[in-house]
């Protein structure tokens, strides 16, 4: 007669939570019972090496669908339950067999070489999610009895002897009635199985077989002769069981790799890059990470998940683990598999812990080496790479604060005015001019537009190399920076722009002190501008603008295509070059009469905005100016 027994815990609540709470997905189901099985043909196989009596089998794991019935059965030859376990495990929530015997060679101070991921005894318990009643029927080769478990996951169970039954362990779904939210029925299906079995169980060590359908061809002819084709069924192994990852590099070929990616992340093109990783040490885990050849069309869309796959000894637990990944590296995609990782009883949600802190530095830490490998033994390709995800590269160095920039600043690539390739800072450093001081700097669209600046005339003409900053970000990123092996960043926009002589110098201190009063009624014409200077480094234009202190003209583009009506303005120095014959002009207009300078000095500074690639002010104004002195000109 059975035995009835009152659940050790406030059950009812208890299931309640699991089933409605604890568990997303109601499919998690199959995962947890597979691992479950998985777990005990590991306790079994491990027994058998230290106890006779015990015998090593052919493992495996069944799963079979009744539609008749409406039950789903998985079936191990694992190490079963006797009498005393089924009550202390299938009987005690959360409660787990598997920790037990965990703690229990380490008690003994054996070496635990076993995968066992079911520590948390509410694996079982998934079932209720989709089953209204569950039987177990075990028998294990340390009892010389079978037994028969039944719960409706309510108050109560009850266990009864069973006779012929084999060792292991079979777990019979009774699914629930469909309702007009969950159709349970799809459950039974085979295809549904076969994908829920390579979803979440393809690399369980042990085959997980089911019965699949096939036609074949019969003995019968068809009218014209041909073989007829029979439905039959046959067991299949579903799952691969072999990781990639877990395969010794030598023994992975390139094109296994790239058909991997491109099946298991939907891309049909190969992946750009490969970083397969074991790693042993505070943390151990293995990795295999790919960087897509084209990034994704919503790489940048908010909607956009970044993460790893995440598996625990084979077995997938989390789609996309954000925590492994920083956000300049979200294109990434790939999987981590860990023996370290503690979860929480759900599998599905990771507890705080430092492992994993650990292995997302190392992941980290991993792709940026590989990075810059690359860029130091294949440039091409590194260009290809960079071309696609170099901004985020520079996100990288900009956000936090610039904690990571001397990670990620070897491997930012820039265009520059004297070369037709792209440099790295280091190459850029090396190949300075005798005397440079600073490494400097332009943004504008493209390299042409920094060649046709006005700023670029005395740099040209000593030779001076200027990185070209086309990206939003850029300017933000050279701020962090500051400087690269103790060379500061110059903007040649900058109004400090030391490029003369002391000679020099000493010549323009004399030009400002003879011009002073020019000076000042041209800044008294532009209420606008800072100040009016005699700038240092024009040779061939008559003015240019250069920006004071705070943020740079790009600045002000980019803030204020962001911030709607509260603009931004960086300060205007309006640079006049005294050597051209514009300025000499002027200095004799101002002779003749003060108050003609007034419609010269808005004219200029109109023209260095224009250079400049600012919008005027008053383009109704500068239209009005320039006819009139059109006008004079053609009237003498």
């Amino acid at each position: 007669m059975a035995e009835k027994f009152e659940f050790k815990t406030e059950t009812k609540r208890l299931l309640d939570m699991m089933i409605n709470s604890i568990y997303t997905h109601k499919e998690i189901f199959l995962r947890e019972l597979i691992s479950n099985a998985s777990d005990a043909i590991d306790k079994r196989h491990y027994l058998s090496l230290t106890n006779q009596n015990i015998k090593n089998l052919d493992y495996e794991i069944l799963v079979e669908a009744d539609k008749e019935k409406r039950t789903l059965t998985i079936t191990d030859n694992g190490i079963g339950f006797t009498h005393d376990e089924l009550v202390n495990n299938l009987g005690t929530i959360a409660r787990s067999g598997s920790r037990q015997f965990v703690e229990e060679m380490t008690e003994k101070g054996e070496k635990n070489d076993t995968d066992i991921i079911g520590q948390f005894g509410v694996g079982f318990y998934s079932g209720f999610m989709v089953a209204d009643s569950i039987e177990v029927y075990t028998k294990s080769p340390l009892d010389a009895k079978g037994y028969k478990f039944v719960s409706e996951g309510l108050d109560s169970y009850t266990i009864d002897e069973a006779e012929g039954l084999n060792e292991g362990s079979k777990i019979v779904l009774h699914l629930r009635p469909n309702t007009d939210d969950v159709k349970y029925d799809e459950y039974l299906d085979e295809y549904t199985i076969k994908d829920l079995i390579k979803k979440y169980s393809d690399y369980v060590r042990y085959p997980i077989k089911t019965w699949v359908t096939k036609f074949v061809p019969s003995k019968e002819k068809d009218e014209k002769g041909n073989p007829k084709t029979e439905e039959t069924r046959e067991l299949e192994t579903i799952n691969s069981q072999t990781p990639i990852w877990k395969k010794d590099k030598k023994d992975v070929k390139d094109e296994e790799l790239n058909n991997f990616y491109k099946s298991k992340f939907m891309d049909w093109q190969d992946p750009l890059l490969t970083i397969q990783s074991n790693v042993e040490g505070n943390v151990t885990y293995r990795s295999l990470l790919f960087i897509p050849k084209k990034a994704p069309y919503d790489l940048y869309s908010s909607k956009f998940e970044k993460g790893l796959q995440l598996y625990t000894k084979g077995v997938f637990v989390l789609d996309k683990c954000k925590e492994l990944l920083p956000d300049y590296l979200k294109f990434v995609k790939g999987l981590v598999d860990t023996e370290d990782l503690p979860l929480n009883i759900s599998r599905e949600m990771l507890q705080e812990d430092k492992a994993l802190t650990l292995i997302a530095k190392s992941v980290e830490s991993k792709i940026l080496s590989e990075l810059k490998k690359l860029c130091d033994k294949d440039r091409a390709k590194y260009e290809e790479f960079f071309n696609a995800y170099g901004i985020n590269l520079k996100y990288g160095v900009y956000e936090n604060f610039g904690e990571k920039k001397d990670k990620l600043q070897d491997l930012i690539l820039f265009s520059t005015t004297n070369s037709d390739t792209k440099v790295t800072l280091k190459e850029y450093k090396d190949h300075m001019v005798e005397g440079q001081k600073n490494i400097y700097y332009a943004s504008a669209d493209n390299k042409d537009k920094v060649l046709a600046l006005p700023q670029m005339e005395s740099l040209k003409n000593k030779g001076y190399d200027v990185l070209v900053l086309t990206d939003n970000v850029d300017e933000f990123m050279i701020q962090v920076l500051r400087e690269y092996d103790k060379v500061e960043f110059k903007n040649i926009n900058s109004s400090d722009l030391d490029l003369l002589s002391d000679d020099e110098k000493k010549d323009i201190e004399k030009v400002k002190e003879d011009n002073k009063d020019l000076l000042t009624s041209i800044k008294e014409a532009l209420p606008d501008v800072k100040d009016v200077v005699i700038s240092t480094h024009l040779t061939d234009s008559a003015c240019c603008l250069s920006s004071g202190e705070g943020i740079s003209f790009e600045m002000e583009k980019v803030l204020n295509s962001q911030q709607g009506d509260n603009k931004v303005k960086a300060e205007r120095i309006l640079e006049i070059n005294s050597n051209s014959e514009l300025f000499k002009l002027i200095q004799e207009s101002y002779k003749e009469s003060k108050d003609s300078v007034k419609d010269y000095s808005k004219l200029l500074y109109d023209e260095a905005l224009i250079n400049q690639g600012l919008p005027l002010d008053n383009p109704r104004e500068f239209s009005s100016l320039l006819e009139n002195l059109m006008k004079k000109s053609l009237t003498k």
